[in-house]
């Protein structure tokens, strides 16, 4: 009985404390209420934080949003020439590819001759389009070798080594990097990498792993990353390495490529970064965001465009659907991450998207035709 009093007149102090606060700080309320009368003029319109918050609350609403009923069209006909041809296709992708970016070295040193890194690169490859553990894959790149161009047996420890080889990650990354294009409409998230399957299917998925990438319409994934659990401190990161190889291409430019991120992404920094890198921003914000800048000009401008047309702002942002749907179809497709290091998360992550980006590739450009 004493405890349970001792703890109901804690808390009654706890809260006379808190009310007499609230009293002799009155300059608190008034700052909030002065940010939601800020008014910001742009030509003869004006905007202000109060508008801005409740369009947020009315946005969130379910059947707010009207999306235009035009579904993508499957071709039938490429989709199922791209299912026929996948295997095939895919032992001709790893040996050509990775033979476009690596020439073998010749040994000059005594002793025995080390295995070499394109042709790890290549084992690689191929186990993580089966998911084979590595003892199994000794044997099955025996095997198939030969497609692969790999002459000689690979003993399963050296396999397991290959995925924290600097060289060998270095390979698959020029091979990703050159098989990848962009069609201007791009989306952004994280999500969690599961280690088991119990998980899998845990009510409290805790994820010590996460992967956040940056994918476009046709969920062809431009940049990733499995390193950090920050996802918004990330995302300054992949947007900096798309803004260098967007400036290569003239067409994205003219176009005016485009960036869609959810309110977990909320950075007035972020925002003008993207509107930097001649890309237009859609971040959704949260019910307390305010209309100012704070220095960053980018956030005002992508607000104002909301509030201007919020229905066609939108359209625009709902293509990040297209990431979810990746992060879905990724995990469904390759399964658990079998590593455990942070270099050999990457190495498996990457060989997975790099044949995630083949498949869609090679669907699209069969449509096209």
């Amino acid at each position: 009985m004493g405890k349970k009093r001792y703890l109901k007149l804690e808390t009654l102090v706890l809260w006379e404390e808190q009310e007499i606060i609230k009293k002799t700080n009155p300059k608190r309320k008034k700052k909030t209420e002065e940010d939601q009368g800020e008014i910001i003029e742009e030509g003869k319109k004006k905007y202000t934080t109060k508008v801005l918050r409740k369009l947020v609350k009315r946005m969130r609403k379910k059947g707010f949003y009207i999306p235009l009923k035009e579904n993508r069209k499957i071709d039938w006909s490429a989709y199922t020439a791209n299912q026929i041809n996948d295997i095939i296709d895919t032992l001709h992708f790893i040996r050509e590819e990775v033979d476009k970016v690596h020439r073998p070295r010749k040994h000059k040193s005594v002793g025995r001759p080390p295995t070499d890194e394109g042709k790890l690169a290549k084992a690689i490859l191929f186990i993580e389009i089966f998911g084979l553990p590595e003892r199994k894959a000794e044997g099955w790149v025996y095997l198939i070798g030969y497609h692969l161009g790999i002459e000689k047996r690979i003993d399963d420890r050296v396999i397991g080594k290959a995925y924290k080889n600097r060289r060998v990650i270095s390979i698959l990354y020029q091979v990703f990097e050159n098989n990848k294009s962009c069609d201007g409409e791009m989306g952004g998230d994280g999500t969690g990498l599961e280690v088991s399957r119990k998980e899998n299917y845990e009510s409290t998925k805790k994820k010590n792993k996460y992967m956040t990438s940056i994918v476009d319409s046709r969920e062809i994934v431009q940049e990733f990353d499995t390193i950090g659990t920050q996802e918004c401190v990330i995302m300054h990161e992949l947007v900096k390495k798309i803004a260098k190889w967007l400036k290569k291409d003239v067409n994205k430019l003219l176009k005016k490529a485009k960036i869609t991120l959810d309110s977990g992404f909320v950075d007035k920094k972020l925002a003008q970064l993207i509107e930097d890198s001649d890309m237009v921003a859609y971040i959704f914000p949260k019910k307390n965001n305010l209309l100012k800048s704070d220095g960053s000009p980018g956030w005002k401008r992508m607000l104002i465009r909301l509030i201007n047309d919020v229905q066609a702002w939108l359209r625009e942002y709902h293509i990040r659907s297209h990431t979810e749907s990746f992060h879905s179809s990724f995990k469904r497709i390759f399964g658990i991450v079998t590593k455990r290091l942070d270099d050999t998360i990457y190495t498996q992550v990457l060989a997975r998207v790099i044949h995630n980006n083949r498949r869609k590739m090679s669907y699209f450009n069969l449509a096209e035709v």
